[in-house]
């Protein structure tokens, strides 16, 4: 993705939020779905701060000379930060070589973002790592394994699996339809002419 996020130490946007998403199918249960970015919050998080004129917490967001920010505009213009540090910052380092020096793909900061509208679209990679169970382990050495993790994590009522919010709001969604804040609602009507 188009540069976001610094280097380990730096300040100045050279890698891609690099979204990570892993699936494991489960025998009679949703998938376990993880969906990350790996910049400490999504970028549309200070999009909406900036939007509605809120703070944004220290640790998210870097402005242009690299100092920490609460504003979210500043933080935009800047950098975000990666989750976790250095060791985020590490992580991206490998997303950002595998979707780049693997595809010739363009590297986050050669890439146009996708927030204007200038230039040619990003020149964005993509790396897949796909694995059937069934080659390693087994089908039911893999469901069996999944099962066992996944039963000693709910052990915790504390624990949300990944994905599980994702398909109760799909559920919900499905049911209700999709409520919208009336000031979104009025905008898009007012797009629509």
């Amino acid at each position: 993705s188009p540069a976001a996020m610094p280097a380990a130490g730096g300040s100045r946007p050279i890698f891609g939020t690099n979204p990570i998403a892993a699936i494991f199918p489960r025998p009679h249960a949703a998938a376990l779905l993880i969906d990350l970015s790996l910049s400490e919050v999504a970028r549309g998080k200070l999009m909406i701060a900036a939007k509605e004129r809120k703070p944004i917490p220290l640790g998210w967001a870097l402005d242009k000379a690299g100092k920490p920010t609460t504003d979210p505009k500043a933080g935009l213009e800047g950098s975000m930060l990666p989750l976790g540090g250095a060791k985020g910052a590490m992580l991206a380092l490998v997303v950002e070589l595998l979707v780049t020096a693997l595809t010739g793909a363009a590297i986050g900061f050669e890439a146009t973002s996708f927030f204007v509208d200038e230039g040619n679209r990003p020149r964005l990679g993509q790396a897949f790592l796909v694995i059937d169970p069934v080659a390693l382990s087994g089908r039911v050495v893999y469901d069996e394994r999944v099962e066992t993790l996944i039963a000693a994590m709910t052990k915790d009522p504390a624990v949300r699996l990944p994905g599980e919010r994702r398909y109760a709001l799909a559920a919900k969604a499905a049911k209700e339809g999709v409520g919208i804040p009336a000031a979104l609602h009025r905008q898009l009507i007012e797009l629509a002419g």
